[in-house]
């Protein structure tokens, strides 16, 4: 019935229609326009509001919209139907469309016919219609008869809305044109609508053609994707305006493989240039459209050209601008910086997604961030990724930690990096802290400096950059480190520590509580430690008033406890940490704003605390030597320390009267004779000031000794009251007053400058020849005197050193003699003294009466059995090569530092090596000691009795305090300075012994220390250069002298050590780590302009960096002539790599490359005639052969010389001969030549790129070539093995020929896949000669079992399972080119190494022969006649 209904209803709306065409502009029927305006539609009904009325349709005009009375389908089919049968068909369908034209131009009517329809809805009855409807505009355009002038009227409608203004609220007409177009169920011809909307973008402004791409993937049919997605494409390149449209638009098109990577390059090519706000929606495409076959190449070149520099650039700005007063600047400077931080987020946030869902992404990114091997070349965004992954992804956080490892310790993440990622994207780095926290824990286990720095440096960051609760975490976890006993964990967690209470020092209060606890696990810290902790509590303490006072009262609690225990390490723990306190509270104050420094008066309590504490410590002191002599070097250490920020009265009170105790106890009248018995007769020595002879003083040295050691048992028990004095305090006890007194005085020691040349009590030191008549005791005394007066002079030195006085300077250099004299004696007295302890220098270690003693033959025998393992090296080449083996990796093991190393090699020459052993039984030096390097000749008057002068002394440093003097200097390098390429310590050193006759260094950071050598290079290069100049006349003097060259062995020797350690000086500055940190640039470039400006004097100034470098590496070149020894030539072969390494240059490298074969094909020879040889020769032969090979241009024609020139010369030599062209290489030092040119073929294969089926023949045909020549020397280096058959040449020819095999299936054989056809000649000849090879390899595994060495089976498996593997694939190989044919197998037979067929295998019973060849890995062999060309 209802349908019915409607059908008439349209009959008779079509009669009405046919009535009133004829006149259109005639007035409807008063019923009808009633009807019409009670409804609110159009009043003036033509053809087109008729039929649409008909149809189902109410037009509206104003805010109504149109309203449907009829289903969506059933309206269009009324509509179709009614323009077909109307009797003016088809212009009746230019008159509706007229009528649709007039009708929209009134705006909101057009708006009406855009927006949705409204369902007609009346009450109590039913509606058909749906809730949602189309536009007007939709439904005609689905339309068949319609459509085409439907849209060419809204393509015409478009450019009057060209520049119009859409507001927050407005009606945005062009979208809204375009939307209709969106899901149409038929385009009659898409195809010209599609090149319409194109040609629209090509004259719109951006608004509407960023509307009309991002609607073009719901407008195309599938078969215009590719079409469109070109043009797009082309578009993209043009402009950076619809970046975020087209990509939009082509990540929701279907493209083929071929466009999709034509399109990812188009949009790859503008990341660079791209705005930031567009740099999301750029990567989110690059990303989301990436396949596993190329992600590697994709995300390698997205790295490359995503750069962050740009989005710091606002951040900049706003520095700036905070400068500036206009509040206006400053509030668009802010908004910049956070839509610059916003962008940044979206960003990462889009890697985050891409690599949460998409496993090839973050694989793919692992992998290009491993493959970047320039140092240069690696981002902060590589570290950003690197935290993300680890954060998001957790099946890859292993490989990440892997990689995050390999990248710290090869020097490519530096800690400037990650402060660059901290400080400049903390808000995207905040959502990783979880992973930060983990990592940082992780790192701080590790083994390796770099890799703990890097950890401790994530704590401070993240301490500075993130909010309360991660600063919280961060307290707790380094609290957890220090709690947990691990020596290196405790060290850097404590600096951590400090270095947060000096920066962050209002901060780290907050969390003071947790800090505090750390008291509970005070056993576990060395002295050094508790020094560190309670500096950091102090701080705390008594930097605010109020918040501290708890911590004030623990302390002081903990402290008390201390001191009154009996235990020697309480003890000592309580007076390191109540002169810690007591230097926090005499320090001045800043009060308010104020510039003045003042102390803020301490009250009463305070007051009271302080002056039982110091009451305490006294008490405690004063009857044990050591413990006062630790009180008096912590209380020097503190002045030293705050120099010029101490209160000067609080100083008073509590230094004057220790100070004051200096003449009483060590100072005497100078008189001919003094009273007493005493061991050894008492004789006035070294005495400055002969001239003066009224007022004279002495120190009373000798009768204190004898006191100390001989009247310690009878005296010691029985005054317990009186206050005792020993000369294990003399030391410690000037060294304060000397501090004090300069502290006191603004610098000036004037007050106490008679110390400087008064003499000593000592006795007659002509030992030679009697110490084998003295008693054991009178042995023993002899030495403590020595060891006393030699730490004496040591602080006399330290005290005078900077005084500018030309008089003092002389007497200091004088002094530098006496040290030199002493020693020579002391180390006389040491070598007839076995098993002496000397007394204590240093009395911040550990524990204090438990001295580690020395075996029966003291450090000197054990040197001596050390030189005769040297020594030995004489025999077999097996027995030698043994330790060489014993580390598997391809370095050897150098972890002994350099200065023990030669230790043995100077002992001859330099008494200094007879007391290496026991330098911690000496004062330490300050750093300000060096500054005597500055000192040329020196010129001392020396008075008559009437002051006037008599004569003129000169006075210079000579070799042996020059030696003395950088000896030292060179073990505080080695100690500060880490070098950046550090390997693992595989064992620490024992705990609380490393830091011994190092404690003022540690109070100084390292880039303290770089600065003051940085002082120190003018003087010694011209050390350096005296040095070049005496060698170089020697070479001159020696030349033509071949039996005995005039040469003074031991003045060659001691000239020799000096250079050798002036170069280890040089390496250590230039090689630290801390170089590489951007605020340390202005130091390096310091120091290399000291170097250039010796070349180019005055020319420097405005030099680049790597200019600086260039001249710097061309005047350290220049010394290569001078070497005297070959571990010279390696220390400046490493120093040099050290300098080019700030970058490395082409012809740098190519200088390196022959600089170390030049010290390779030169013949080193001692001054006594003998070849230099040894472990220690071995370990720095290595390391320069390493050098040539890895700096030479072709690695393989090296080894191809090495391997067929210099070993068949070895081989035709005498038993100890050497290879003419390589005199380095002889029957000791193979093994070293072996080991390393194996490894290095190995990796240089490594490098040839593995074949693909896209190479051409050009390319095929040089990596064949390569791999020829790469196998050629691998077949020779493996049939050395019948000449050199020892143990270590066995088992370095069966680890690396396995690798060698294995880099050959990987690498090489794909290559012979895609080029057998085009080179099968070339293949062929390869893989025979390879097969040589590998059945010489065999025939080693053999000879493995025959001799049952399990060092040598446990190679065999694996290297069997590889030959077995080549055999399989080079048939798949032929299989793959169709030649089956032309492989067979043979079974090989078990050989010895020379070929020989192990006959007890031979011989068996068919059972056992049987199952030997099963065993045996199966022979290749081609036949060159069955391979058929294709």
């Amino acid at each position: 019935m209802v349908s019915k209904r409607k059908l008439s209803k349209v009959d008779a709306s079509g009669e009405s229609c046919k009535t009133d065409l004829p006149s259109r502009c005639s007035k409807s029927r008063i019923s009808d326009t009633e009807k019409a305006s009670a409804h609110g539609g159009v009043e003036n009904e033509g053809v087109f509001e008729e039929l649409l009325r008909t149809s189902g349709i109410i037009l509206k005009v104003g805010e109504g919209q149109n309203e449907i009375a009829v289903d969506q389908m059933a309206f269009q089919k009324k509509l179709h139907l009614a323009l077909e049968k109307h009797p003016t068909y088809p212009s009746v369908v230019k008159q509706f469309i007229s009528g649709l034209e007039s009708h929209i131009k009134d705006r909101n009517q057009f708006k009406n016919c855009l927006l949705p329809c409204t369902p007609v809805r009346t009450e109590g009855s039913r509606t058909l219609v749906h809730s949602y409807c189309e536009s007007l505009i939709k439904l005609l355009l689905g339309i068949k008869i319609l459509q085409p002038a439907v849209i060419t009227l809204l393509l015409e409608k478009i450019p009057e809305f060209f520049f119009d203004i859409v507001g927050t609220f407005g009606t945005n007409f062009p979208r809204l044109i375009v939307n209709q177009f969106k899901w149409l169920d038929r385009l009659l011809d898409s195809q010209d609508l599609v090149k319409k909307l194109m040609q629209m973008v090509n004259v719109s402004p951006v608004p509407i053609q960023h509307d009309i791409i991002i609607s073009l993937p719901e407008i195309l049919e599938d078969s215009q994707q590719s079409e469109v997605a070109r043009e797009l494409s082309c578009l993209l390149k043009q402009g950076r305006r619809l970046t975020v449209p087209i990509l939009d638009a082509l990540s929701r098109l279907d493209l083929d493989a071929g466009l999709l990577a034509e399109v990812r390059q188009s949009a790859m090519t503008i990341v660079p240039s791209v705005k930031l706000e567009d740099l999301p929606v750029v990567v989110k495409f690059i990303l989301h459209n990436v396949k596993a076959a190329d992600a590697v190449e994709v995300i390698s070149d997205l790295r490359k050209s995503l750069d962050l520099s740009s989005c710091v650039l606002p951040l900049q700005i706003l520095g700036s601008q905070k400068k500036l007063k206009s509040q206006v600047q400053a509030s668009s400077s802010m908004s910049q910086v956070t839509t610059s931080q916003n962008c940044v987020k979206l960003l990462f946030d889009v890697i985050k997604l891409a690599v949460r869902f998409q496993k090839d992404v973050s694989e793919a990114w692992i992998k290009a961030i491993e493959n970047t091997t320039s140092v240069s070349d690696h981002k902060v965004l590589d570290l950003i990724v690197l935290l993300l992954i680890h954060s998001t992804n957790t099946k890859n956080r292993k490989q990440t930690e892997k990689v995050l490892r390999s990248k710290i310790q090869l020097g490519c993440m530096p800690e400037q990096l990650m402060q660059n990622a901290f400080q400049n994207h903390s808000m995207v780095i905040k959502d990783f802290f979880p992973s930060i926290l983990a990592l940082a824990q992780m790192f701080l286990h590790s083994a390796h400096p770099a890799i703990v720095s890097f950890g401790s440096c994530m704590y401070k960051q993240a301490f500075a950059a993130f909010d309360s609760y991660c600063q919280q975490e961060v307290v707790t976890a380094l609290v957890t480190h220090v709690c947990s006993g691990n020596e290196t964990e405790l060290d850097i967690s404590l600096d951590v520590l400090t270095d947060l209470v000096m920066l962050h020092t209002s901060l780290l209060m907050r969390y003071a509580t947790f800090v505090k606890t750390i008291l509970d696990s005070t056993q576990k810290l060395n002295p050094c430690q508790i020094r560190k902790l309670f500096y950091i509590l102090s701080t705390l303490a008594f930097s605010q008033r109020q918040e501290g006072n708890y911590i004030q009262d623990d302390m002081h609690m903990v402290i008390r406890k201390w001191l009154s225990s009996t235990v020697p390490n309480h003890k000592q723990m309580g007076i390191i940490g109540a002169v810690t306190m007591i230097g926090s509270v005499a320090l001045k104050r800043n009060e308010g704003d104020g510039s003045s420094l003042e102390r803020p008066e301490l009250n009463s309590e305070r007051d009271g605390q302080l002056s039982t504490l110091l009451e305490l410590v006294g008490f405690c002191c004063e009857q044990t030597p050591e413990v006062l002599a630790l009180y008096y070097d912590e209380l020097a250490s503190l002045i030293e320390k705050q120099k010029g920020n101490l209160d000067l009265q609080l100083l008073d009170e509590f230094g004057r009267s220790l100070v004051e105790d200096f003449p009483s106890d060590f100072v005497v009248d100078l008189n001919p004779t003094v009273d007493g018995s005493f061991l050894f007769p008492v004789k006035s020595l070294y005495n400055l000031d002969e001239d003066e002879s009224q007022g004279a003083i002495a120190i009373n040295l000798l009768p204190l000794v004898s006191q100390s050691e001989l009247g310690r048992v009878t005296d010691g028990m029985s005054n317990q009251s009186k206050r005792v004095v020993s000369p294990m305090c003399l030391s410690p006890c000037f060294r304060l007053l000397r501090l004090y007194t300069g502290e006191q005085n603004g610098g000036s020691l004037e007050e106490i400058d008679a110390l400087l040349g008064c003499p000593l009590y000592l006795t007659d030191l002509e030992v030679e020849g009697k110490l084998d008549s003295l008693s054991k005791q009178e042995r023993e005394f002899l030495c403590s005197l020595l060891f006393y007066a030699l730490n004496w002079f040591r602080e006399v030195i330290n005290a005078f050193c900077q005084q500018q006085d030309a008089e003092m300077k002389g007497k200091v250099l004088t002094r530098l003699e006496n040290i030199t004299e002493l020693q020579t004696v002391l180390g006389k007295c040491l070598a007839a003294t076995p098993g002496y302890v000397p007394p204590p220098a240093t009395f911040d270690s550990e524990v204090l009466e438990a001295v580690p003693s020395i075996n029966a033959g003291g450090p000197v025998r054990k040197r001596n059995g050390r030189k005769k393992k040297t020594d030995g090296s004489k025999a077999g080449s097996a027995d030698r090569s043994q330790a060489d083996d014993s580390s598997e990796g391809n370095q050897p093991d150098t972890e002994l530092s350099e200065l023990e190393k030669t230790a043995a090699e100077r002992e001859a020459g330099n008494p200094l090596a007879q007391l290496q052993s026991y330098r911690r039984y000496f004062r330490e030096l300050d750093l300000e000691v060096f500054t005597i390097l500055h000192c040329g000749l020196l010129t001392k008057s020396v008075l008559d009795t009437e002051m006037h002068t008599e004569a003129r002394e000169v006075v210079q440093l000579g070799p042996a305090e020059l030696c003395f003097l950088l000896d030292d200097l060179c073990w505080k390098l080695e100690h500060v300075l880490t070098p950046g390429s550090t390997r693992r310590v595989p064992f620490p050193k024992e705990r609380g012994y490393k830091d011994i006759g190092f404690s003022h260094l540690c109070q100084r950071s390292p880039k303290e220390v770089a600065m003051c050598v940085v002082k120190l290079l003018k003087p010694l290069c011209n050390h350096m250069e005296n040095m070049h100049n005496y060698f170089q006349a020697v070479v001159m003097q020696n030349r033509g002298v071949e039996d005995d060259p005039g040469t003074n062995i031991q003045e060659h020797q001691l000239m020799s050590s000096c250079y050798q350690q002036l170069l280890l000086t040089f390496r250590s500055l230039f090689a630290w780590n801390g170089f590489s940190q951007h605020e340390n640039t202005d130091l390096l470039r310091s120091a290399l302009q000291v170097l250039a400006d010796r070349l180019k004097p005055g020319e420097t100034e405005f030099l680049l960096l790597e200019e600086l470098i260039s001249e710097s590496f061309q005047y350290l070149l220049n010394f290569q002539q001078s070497v005297p020894s070959f571990h010279c030539a390696f220390i400046l072969t490493q120093l040099l790599i050290a300098v080019a390494e700030k970058p490395m240059a082409g012809w740098k490298k190519e200088k390196m490359a022959s600089l170390a074969k030049q010290f390779l094909c030169q013949s080193w020879v001692k001054p006594g005639g003998d070849r230099e040889k040894g472990s220690q020769f071995n370990s720095a032969l290595h390391t320069l052969l390493c050098v040539y090979l890895e700096h030479t241009d072709n690695i393989l024609k090296a080894i191809e010389e090495i391997s067929s020139v210099g070993v068949p010369e070895l081989i035709n030599s005498a038993k100890d001969g050497c290879s003419s062209t390589y005199p380095t290489l002889s029957r000791q030092t193979f093994p070293v030549f072996f080991r390393v040119m194996m490894a290095q073929l190995e990796s240089s294969v490594k490098s040839i790129p593995a074949g693909k089926p896209s190479d051409s023949s050009e390319v095929q045909l040089e990596k064949l070539l390569r791999w020829n020549i790469a196998v050629r020397n691998f077949h020779i280096l493996v049939n050395l093995v019948k000449v050199f058959d020892s143990r270590p040449v066995l088992s370095i020819c069966l680890k690396y020929g396995r690798l060698f095999v294995e880099a050959f299936l990987k690498l090489a054989m794909p290559l012979l896949d895609y080029s057998f056809k085009k080179h099968r000649d070339d293949v062929q000849s390869l893989l025979k000669t390879l097969q040589l090879s590998t059945r010489q390899l065999h025939h080693m595994c053999g000879h493995s079992k025959i001799h049952q060495d399990i060092g040598l089976t446990n190679h065999v498996p694996l290297l069997k399972k590889s030959l077995e593997q080549f055999v399989y694939r080079v048939k798949a190989m032929l299989a793959f080119n169709h030649c089956q044919e032309a492989f067979w197998v043979g079974i090989l037979k078990n050989r010895d190494l020379q070929g020989e067929e192990i006959l007890s295998q031979a011989s068996g019973e068919r059972d056992s022969g049987e199952e030997d060849s099963a065993e045996s890995p199966a022979e290749v062999l081609l036949r060159r006649g069955r391979c058929r060309p294709l």
